[in-house]
């Protein structure tokens, strides 16, 4: 399943509301059906860190470090990369 993220959220992805609207109607009920998620940021220019918690913390919390198994990101540019980076590294530091 692939979830576009500018579709969604706009070429700067801040409203932690939206990722976690995205979270629960879409991502957690993929991950529940043992799909693959694909989050796609194509056109998307900027990330905000609470965005991205928001977005893919709680199910790292519920289901693991091995969830990111499931989930791709793709389409990311070096921010937004690095971002994710540092939301995944901080949700396996805890």
């Amino acid at each position: 399943m692939e979830v576009k993220i500018f579709d969604i959220a706009g070429s700067f992805a801040e409203n932690k509301d939206v990722a976690r609207e995205i979270r629960i109607s879409k991502i957690v009920p993929a991950l529940e059906r043992n799909d693959e998620v694909v989050l796609n940021f194509m056109k998307v220019e900027a990330v905000t860190q609470s965005f991205i918690h928001a977005l893919i913390s709680d199910a790292i919390r519920n289901y693991g470090a091995e969830v990111l198994d499931k989930i791709s990101f793709k389409s990311c540019n070096e921010n937004i990369r690095k971002i994710i980076k540092i939301v995944v590294d901080y949700m396996q530091e805890s």
